[in-house]
């Protein structure tokens, strides 16, 4: 009998605290594998590929037609890119300079061998097909020149809620003038939460649309359910966003080819998924000795670089590629560069020719004229449920999943937020929504260029437990180039959402 996601995620729920104990891959009833990626879209959104030699930074620039013309010589410099992931690892492929550590607000922050260190693998996989800079395979990302600042929302299993998600979001929105050289314009999202609420009103939708108001393109993942999945995951769903499908490019730098990866939720029931880019078998740096690492050591490709698959990858390329456009084209508004991007390569091939999707293309979009009009769609008012928002996705401590209008931090009301939000004040110094979640300010210390502080927790975890502490956290350590954990398994916190990345390898 076919499953449904929801009941899909629900086994997930149940098995998950015993699969992160030793196994590479969750068994779920019926027998079916599923990726350690899932951990992260509602889920963070990746996948392997038949491709064993997988797609380089420089073919993928090739691809999305920066290599040429007027893109040729773009960097991205002076552009602002929030990611919001599981944080970065400072692997040599990733210049200190170019990298800040906003706020960690996942669970290992309350670990000082663990805060803004990427202990999944995920995130610098992102940063490095974003800013990457890897002399010894020569390996570029695609926007070296820009500035990233890291947000860490996730564990070393992915464990996140959507109520820190919204709180990395609010944050960015409310910092993101901080550094006046290089004002974020970019929010790299490459998660998905399982709800499926009302457009209406929304938390998580919302809170990127006040983003996107604000000046911000917020570029999202589509999700890895297959094409079967009719739906995009939210908030790829918001009307207003940019959302990613990947595409697969069949080891060809010709866009002739090309076509919607099978792993891409279709989105021919709701929201159409708006724009496509490489997303498959994409070479970017490893994270060594990370949970993802450790797991898939088949992905490996050299000392220092890490093959993925998912919508994921293919919305870093796309983040990377607006940093590149508003370098050469600032006074772009949102609503122009989406405008700009939709009007790319029109794939003819397979699923991609049947549902007219278009691949992303640099050089195009900086030779046209953006549509006068810009996007009017309704607006979320942000006063609906948060448990609408998290649907299915559920994070878990000591089998105890989060329910209810609870963020990880304590009571959340909606309409309250959605005001203070609306008011960038939903943060104020490391407080946000009246509770201290983070430090006050850029007084944090870490490997990069700047960081934002840190603070223990004060609230009461909904489990019961009596602290944050993870008991699996002791012993693991980045020792200078690699992670030095014997293993990732026993974690107490635990996720049913995952980061779109479909697979390894």
């Amino acid at each position: 009998m076919k499953r449904t996601r929801k009941a899909l995620r629900t086994a997930v729920a149940v098995a998950l605290p015993l699969a992160l104990v030793g196994g590479s891959a969750l068994i779920v009833p019926g027998g079916t594998p599923e990726p350690m990626g899932r951990a992260w879209s509602g889920r963070w959104l990746t996948t392997t590929t038949g491709s064993t030699a997988g797609t380089t930074l420089k073919d993928v620039r090739a691809i999305i037609g920066a290599d040429t013309g007027n893109a040729a010589g773009l960097t991205g410099a002076g552009v602002g890119v929030a990611l919001l992931d599981t944080g970065i690892a400072p692997v040599a492929g990733l210049p200190a300079g170019k990298v800040v550590n906003g706020p960690d607000l996942s669970f290992e922050s309350q670990a000082d061998n663990l805060r803004y260190l990427d202990s999944y693998g995920h995130g610098t996989h992102m940063a490095g097909i974003i800013v990457g800079n890897d002399t010894a395979s020569g390996t570029k990302g695609i926007a070296p020149g820009a500035q990233l600042t890291s947000l860490k929302l996730g564990t070393a299993n992915g464990a996140v809620d959507v109520s820190q998600v919204i709180a990395a979001v609010d944050w960015v929105v409310e910092h993101r003038n901080d550094d006046p050289a290089n004002p974020i314009r970019v929010l790299n999202l490459s998660y998905g939460s399982g709800g499926n609420p009302s457009a209406a009103s929304d938390p998580l939708q919302y809170a990127v649309e006040r983003a996107w108001k604000a000046g911000i393109v917020v570029v999202v993942a589509a999700g890895n359910d297959g094409n079967a999945e009719t739906r995009l995951t939210n908030p790829a769903t918001d009307p207003y966003v940019l959302a990613v499908g990947a595409a697969a490019t069949k080891g060809t730098v010709s866009t002739a080819d090309d076509d919607l990866a099978t792993f891409t939720n279709s989105g021919t029931n709701g929201k159409a998924i708006d724009v496509l880019a490489p997303g498959e078998s994409i070479l970017s740096l490893r994270d060594p000795g990370s949970a993802i690492d450790a797991t898939y050591p088949a992905a490996r490709s050299g000392t220092t670089l890490f093959r993925g698959s998912g919508t994921s990858q293919a919305t870093a390329v796309t983040s990377a590629a607006v940093a590149l456009l508003l370098q050469a084209r600032p006074s772009l508004t949102p609503d122009q560069v989406k405008d700009l991007l939709k009007r790319g390569t029109a794939l003819a091939t397979g699923k991609a020719g049947t549902l007219r999707l278009k691949q992303i293309n640099v050089n195009t979009a900086l030779s046209l004229t953006p549509a006068a009009a810009g996007q009017s769609f309704p607006l979320s008012a942000g006063d609906g449920r948060l448990d609408d928002a998290r649907g299915d996705s559920r994070v878990v401590s000591n089998n105890v999943p989060l329910t209810g209008e609870f963020t990880v931090f304590g009571p959340f009301h909606s309409a309250n937020w959605a005001a203070m939000s609306a008011a960038e004040r939903s943060w104020i110094g490391g407080t946000w929504m009246g509770i201290p979640i983070a430090g006050d300010g850029w007084t944090g210390t870490s490997f990069a260029s700047k960081t934002w502080g840190s603070v223990v927790w004060q609230a009461i975890p909904w489990s019961g437990n009596r602290t944050w502490t993870d008991p699996s956290w002791s012993g693991r350590a980045w020792s200078g180039r690699a992670w030095s954990a014997d293993d990732w398994s026993g974690a107490r916190y635990a996720s049913t959402e995952d980061w779109s990345t479909a697979r390894w390898g």
